[in-house]
């Protein structure tokens, strides 16, 4: 089963979203530091528990790219939407994802409105 780890700025309503399609999902609010746990302190988590790292954030993306390290992200470059619009993609895209992490749970998809990047 894949384990998801909901980054700081998304809402903590994507990490029930995760939980009601059925995966183990946690948001940075649930862990000791919240909202100010580190990136660092996140990658750690997410090793730890073995959690896809989802996030808007780009400094994993070049931690990844740079560092190999997280072991996985799962990077929405959405921008700026509403929550209801986020949840009504991730529901139109969540089975595609998933899909491509249980491949490979060591890899990070990039995920906007017109594409799906794998790496």
């Amino acid at each position: 089963m894949l384990r998801f780890l909901v980054d700081t700025q998304l809402p903590p309503s994507l990490s029930d979203f995760f939980r009601k399609k059925g995966f183990d999902a946690t948001h940075v609010v649930d862990y000791p530091l919240g909202a100010l746990t580190t990136d660092n302190e996140i990658i750690s988590i997410a090793t730890e528990e073995n959690r896809i790292i989802v996030t808007k954030d780009f400094d994993f993306f070049d931690y990844f790219l740079l560092k190999d390290y997280p072991p996985a992200v799962f990077l929405l470059q959405l921008g700026n939407i509403k929550n209801r619009e986020l949840f009504v993609f991730m529901e139109n895209h969540l089975n595609s994802i998933c899909e491509l992490f249980k491949e490979n749970i060591k890899r990070m998809i990039l995920i906007n409105h017109h594409k799906i990047v794998i790496y």
